[in-house]
């Protein structure tokens, strides 16, 4: 941890050093909730008339003004709700919790020109912030409001095979995209086999997808990030939803603990598949498979200053056959895959300009494929194969506003990874001896991270970020540099553009050779002859307010380049399931190593709020590899690359 301490403090002393403290500025600062829930609310924007200088509030609604002294007039606002407007005179720091009216409810849609935070002032690009009920009210399979299925629907994000819920990123594959969920890694998204994912939009609060121009916060992954954030609960009443679809129910409670201070939100989900098709089998064959969801979170202010937050995703699937046409004698087999991940989150207020939040984290995703045959009540024979991934990981983030045009963002993560490629057991007749192996790798992944988001004078806005990560596995390390840049230059009032670059490293692979979302797939770790996965994008691009139609419009170019991406070797295995022993088990000798890049353009034009509400998404894309020893040398179009993507939600 001592590389951890040692970075910490560097960060914390760059970050004092920055600014100096003025005396003739004042900070105005507090929470943003929904008023009739109490629900803190991210991404909500106050905005300064006065001196034309605005913030958004961050993941947990805390927001911090710094402005001159004097009469100010600040708008509180968020789409889909009503907004406030007020005027407060700053002779001293103040501290302030708005509580904005959902529009749904006094059927009223309230939307300031000058309040919104347009997207052409933003300095960052190619992020989408997706509204909640949007997605709930788009036509889903089987009645299944499906997050990752909106995914697929933006610009820039391709499908995989038809039907399921993995995902593209301009040219990267389903292993580069960091889907995290209250901070916690979700290695596995998929349920059915791929045709739906795990996330219940129930318990959902808010969803943002960064495809390029990554901000230094970011890292592990090369292509996206999918940043979800749980509700936190009613704080005022118990309320609660129930829904029935085809193939799947799902209900969800939530509530006070103690009203006004502590809440929870519960929310379950269960497919009836193996109900439905049980009367329709033979009798000698039985046959079924389900899925499940659990979401729970728990949220109570300590006090002014201290919250806490314990969330938690548990899920299963489970495919299973069992043939007894032989009386007396039983045959069974099953494919069982799962993911669970716990998030301890706290939020401590050093004052008006710090906030920080301290975060451990748990997630798991294991896989297992078992096989017994019995006869007489005897077993004959059992398999049992499993494999997974395993992280513990502890983190620390900062938001600091020292000056009216900056706001910086700091911090440090460490992560132990567990992978476990191979867990074999099997014993019985068939086999000479009982053979039990087991193949384990161990990794540390750790990075410190600062950015500022700085607007230097009216026209230009920049977001400025370094990362330093560090890699370890079996002595090898991995010290790599990863700059960042956005900015925007506005043109006038409505239009900017925009320009981003980004240097991204991931140190853990996915090894698959199918496309259809199987959770046969194996995580594993780099190695001191594997290397890590590295990729810069660059994105240059125009965004636009439409204030009439209530409408944005963002047209980008993108060029990625792909070094060290790792393909399977020609008839090469993704399971390794036959008795070799444990120590022979390498997947550094199936694999080869190559890279990729991707270019093309994007247009998108959308509608956040209004009667009517979506989007009209356009991709034009090009996505090449190139592996030494596959295709005789010579490079070849993805499987997933798409010339022509046009999606049309409404």
């Amino acid at each position: 941890m001592s590389f951890i301490h040692r970075c910490i403090a560097f960060v914390v002393f760059t970050a004092v050093a920055f600014t100096s403290y003025a005396q003739s500025n004042f900070t105005i600062s507090g929470y943003i909730y929904e008023s009739s829930t109490k629900e803190s609310l991210p991404g909500a924007v106050v905005y300064c008339t006065t001196h034309q200088l605005g913030t958004v509030t961050n993941n947990f609604g805390f927001y911090s003004l710094t402005l001159p002294a004097g009469e100010c007039e600040l708008i509180y606002q968020l789409v889909g709700y009503t907004s406030q407007t007020e005027k407060v005179v700053l002779a001293q720091s103040v501290t302030r919790d708005v509580f904005l009216v959902n529009s749904a409810i006094t059927s009223e849609v309230v939307v300031s020109a000058e309040a919104k935070e347009k997207i052409s002032e933003d300095s960052r690009m190619s992020t989408i912030e997706i509204p909640v009920e949007q997605i709930k009210a788009i036509p889903a399979l089987f009645g299944e409001k499906d997050v990752l299925k909106v995914i697929q629907l933006m610009p820039g994000v391709q499908k995989g095979s038809e039907g399921s819920s993995g995902f593209y990123v301009r040219g990267g594959g389903p292993d580069q995209n960091l889907i995290i969920l209250d901070d916690a890694t979700v290695y596995n998204a998929n349920h059915l086999f791929g045709f739906f994912s795990l996330f219940n939009g129930d318990a959902i609060k808010s969803i943002e997808l960064v495809k390029g121009g990554f901000p230094a916060r970011y890292g592990g992954r090369l292509s996206s990030v999918l940043e979800m954030q749980m509700k936190d609960g009613n704080k005022e009443k118990l309320t609660g939803e129930v829904g029935i679809g085809l193939i799947s129910s799902r209900i969800s409670l939530e509530g006070p603990v103690q009203k006004g201070k502590s809440s929870f939100v519960v929310s379950g989900r269960r497919t009836y598949i193996d109900a439905l098709i049980y009367p329709f089998l033979p009798r000698d064959n039985k046959s079924g498979y389900f899925f499940y969801d659990f979401n729970a979170k728990y949220h109570h202010i300590i006090n002014d200053k201290n919250r806490l937050f314990v969330s938690g995703y548990f899920g299963k699937d489970k495919f299973y056959f069992r043939d007894v046409s032989d009386p007396g004698a039983r045959s069974d087999i099953s494919l069982k895959w799962g993911n669970a991940t716990t998030t301890v989150r706290w939020n401590h207020l050093f004052n008006e300009k710090l906030f920080a939040n301290t975060s451990l984290i748990f997630t798991d995703f294991k896989l297992s494929i078992g096989q017994q045959e019995r006869d007489d009540g005897e077993r004959l024979f059992s398999m049992r194969y499993e494999s997974g991934i395993r992280d513990l990981s502890a983190k620390i983030d900062f938001d600091y506003h020292p000056a009216p045009r900056h706001y910086l963002r700091f911090g440090a993560v460490s992560t132990a990874h567990l992978f476990t490629p191979k867990a074999l057991v099997m014993e019985g007749e068939y086999v000479d001896r009982p053979i039990e192996e087991r193949s384990v790798e161990r990794a540390i992944e750790q990075a410190v991270y600062i950015e500022d988001d700085w607007s230097i004078g009216r026209f230009v806005k920049v977001n400025i970020g370094f990362r330093l990560s560090h890699y370890v596995h079996e002595q090898k390390h991995y010290l790599r540099p990863e700059p960042r840049f956005s900015g925007r230059y506005m043109i006038n009032e409505l239009t900017s553009i925009k320009a981003s670059y980004a240097m991204m490293n991931q140190y853990i692979h996915l090894l698959s050779n199918t496309g259809s979302g199987l959770p046969t797939d194996l995580w594993v770790p780099a190695t001191k002859n594997i290397g890590p996965q590295q990729s810069q994008q660059v994105a240059l691009g125009i965004a636009r307010d439409i204030p009439r139609y209530k409408c944005t419009l963002t047209l980008e170019g993108y060029y990625k380049k792909m070094r060290d991406i790792i393909h399977y070797r020609e008839g090469a295995s993704f399971l390794s399931i036959e008795g070799e022993g444990s120590e022979d088990f390498s997947y550094e000798d199936r694999v080869t190593v190559g890279e990729g890049e991707s270019y093309g353009g994007e247009l998108m034009v959308q509608r956040k709020f209004g009667k009517f509400t979506g989007w009209v998404g356009y991709t034009l894309s090009w996505t090449i590899l190139q592996f030494d020893e596959l295709n005789f040398g010579k490079p070849f179009y993805a499987r997933f690359d798409r010339r022509h993507d046009i999606s049309v939600v409404g």
